[in-house]
């Protein structure tokens, strides 16, 4: 249902090295082992230490909110870096806190412009909505002094693929994958979908309570 998917779209950094990548797990466990053991004992607690749990839970969803900030900044940089080589130059604009594309980039010898949204993450899905999608048309749309322009949606599926058995949160090692699809296809489209990209790489479109494949093309980023 598309409900649900909506839903684990919204619980969707690489942080460079194999240290970083544990620390981030053993905090995110201890943190969810936290959680789960205060909402147990909550209702036994007085008024006084239910306020403190409350405060506590609030640190806790803001520490998780942020390591999952950090793994997309992370996918966003290493994507500018390997972008900006040779002909291409790219920078990275601030995303949704910007309304703005996560990135752009430009072949100004071969009059390429590329409209970037990046999405990554440890779940077997990643998700696009559609008011990001339509702010990467916007933005391409204003360079039409380029011959080629795209708006490309990047997926990156990390090494720890996050599922829940019985109960709890277990984290387990997959093939590390990256997906760059085109979705020009709905520059003229209003009501456009929320994209699902699966970690296959098939992609779907999810609009009006319904999921239906796309098949959106691949595009060969050029490093």
């Amino acid at each position: 249902m598309i409900s649900s998917e909506i839903s684990s779209y919204n619980f969707s950094r690489h942080v460079g090295s194999k240290v970083s990548l544990f620390l981030d797990y053993i905090l995110v466990r201890g943190m969810q082992n936290i959680l789960v053991y205060q909402t147990q004992t909550y209702e036994t607690l007085e008024l006084a230490n239910k306020r403190k749990i409350q405060y506590e839970l609030e640190h806790v969803y803001t520490r998780l909110n942020r390591i999952r900030r950090n793994r997309g900044y992370s996918f966003e940089h290493v994507l500018v870096q390997k972008l900006s080589r040779n002909v291409w130059n790219a920078r990275r604009l601030g995303g949704s806190s910007a309304n703005l594309p996560d990135i752009i980039a430009v072949n100004n010898k071969e009059s390429i412009f590329l409209s970037i949204e990046a999405k990554s993450g440890t779940s077997d899905s990643l998700y696009v909505p559609s008011d990001q999608i339509q702010r990467c048309f916007q933005i391409r749309d204003m360079f039409q002094v380029y011959k080629t322009a795209h708006v490309i949606l990047a997926f990156k599926f990390m090494q720890k693929r996050r599922v829940r058995e019985e109960g709890k949160t277990v984290y387990t090692h997959r093939k590390l994958q990256e997906y760059y699809k085109v979705a020009d296809r709905y520059s003229k489209i209003k009501d456009l979908p929320i994209i699902k990209c699966t970690y296959d790489g098939s992609t779907y479109e999810m609009r009006n309570n319904q999921t239906r494949k796309c098949y959106l093309k691949d595009y060969v980023m050029p490093f």
